[in-house]
């Protein structure tokens, strides 16, 4: 039996001159119902998300170094980062040709520079296998969060670069990640809930609602920026159940998780929103610094998991990294055309 667990809150307009702008097409029966969602001044918005975005700042700059061959240019890098002990594992690659390299990254290590500078997953690979565009940011096609274990692929020619945007942008890799939730998940199945930035906990996401919408109506783009006012994303995660496990001595359970839509922080924002969290998410988790229950008054899951069940997982995994990991990547090769598959097992 598959669960589908939708939320038909909006259908956001796609034209382009309504790309940045806050949808006016409420479900049918939003038009007659007073919001419940308290008004925020643009300028409130701006001062929590420059508060949080210093705080990401900070920990972008306590990101784990990839080893790599090392060139001339970034040998003072490699100095500095030795004589603060920030240096890491050396860079795992899983398959390399003239065209592109996937590698397998470790929890803990940025995919591209922080603004700050801290070092990177895409300039460990640029200075080991060098590009066509001879820059380390033409080879970025996709990317997973520092907290986030698992396999990337970059580009290395134009070509590669050309075809590989094509194919993650018309939805064509497959990507399957491996994960811990909270609490007890019985069932496999479906989750479907459209996501929009959240404006009172910036730069986060939350599931998109017509109240939370209606709010974003009148703010200026150019002070809260165009994301926060973005239509919200059609956002679709199948997970299927592998077996129940304990952590701390409280229940999990371990699942794969397939990103049909791969928006920002899905994965994480769909499984809070069910009321099974991943472990270890100090952001989207209980008592973590985005919305609760992915910005839901109530979970969606008869399995949720129960705050007190929650918080003790919580505690079992402080200081360690979420337990998410990309598993799998498939495509077609950008220049063959040949499909690859390509592993990589959970390290929790």
């Amino acid at each position: 039996m598959r669960l589908s667990l939708t939320l038909a809150f909006l259908v956001a307009a796609a034209s382009p001159a309504a790309g940045f702008a806050p949808s006016s097409k409420m479900a049918p029966w939003g038009t007659s119902l007073q919001s419940t969602v308290e008004a925020i001044s643009g300028a409130e918005i701006k001062s929590r998300m420059d508060a949080q975005m210093e705080k990401l700042k900070a920990k972008d700059q306590g990101a784990t170094a990839i080893s790599a061959q090392r060139s001339s240019v970034r040998i003072w890098r490699w100095c500095f980062l030795q004589l603060s002990g920030r240096t890491g594992p050396d860079l795992k690659v899983v398959f390399e040709d003239e065209h592109i390299v996937v590698v397998d990254k470790p929890a803990g290590v940025l995919c591209v520079p922080s603004a700050g500078g801290a070092s990177s997953l895409s300039e460990a690979v640029f200075e080991k296998y060098g590009s066509q565009s001879g820059r380390a940011d033409k080879m970025v096609v996709h990317r997973l969060g520092m907290d986030t274990s698992g396999l990337v692929v970059f580009a290395r020619t134009d070509l590669a670069l050309r075809q590989m945007n094509l194919l993650f942008r018309t939805r064509k890799v497959t990507r399957e990640y491996e994960a811990l939730l909270c609490g007890s998940v019985g069932e496999s199945g479906e989750i479907d809930l459209p996501l929009m930035r959240d404006y009172e906990f910036p730069p986060f996401m939350r599931v998109s609602s017509d109240d939370h919408q209606r709010a974003l109506i009148g703010l200026d783009a150019d002070e809260v920026g165009r994301k926060l006012l973005e239509h919200p994303k059609d956002s679709v995660t199948k997970y299927a159940v592998i077996g129940q496990e304990e952590f701390g001595g409280q229940p999990v359970t371990r699942v794969s998780l397939t990103s049909v839509t791969g928006r920002f922080h899905q994965l994480n924002v769909h499984s809070a929103a069910m009321g099974n969290p991943i472990v270890g998410d100090t952001v989207y988790g209980i008592n973590g610094e985005a919305a609760a229950n992915g910005g839901l008054a109530e979970p969606t899951s008869a399995s949720k998991a129960s705050d007190e069940v929650q918080k003790a997982i919580a505690t079992a995994a402080a200081g360690k990294s979420p337990c998410v990991h990309a598993k799998s990547l498939a495509f077609e090769h950008p220049a063959s055309r040949d499909d690859l598959s390509f592993e990589s097992a959970a390290p929790f």
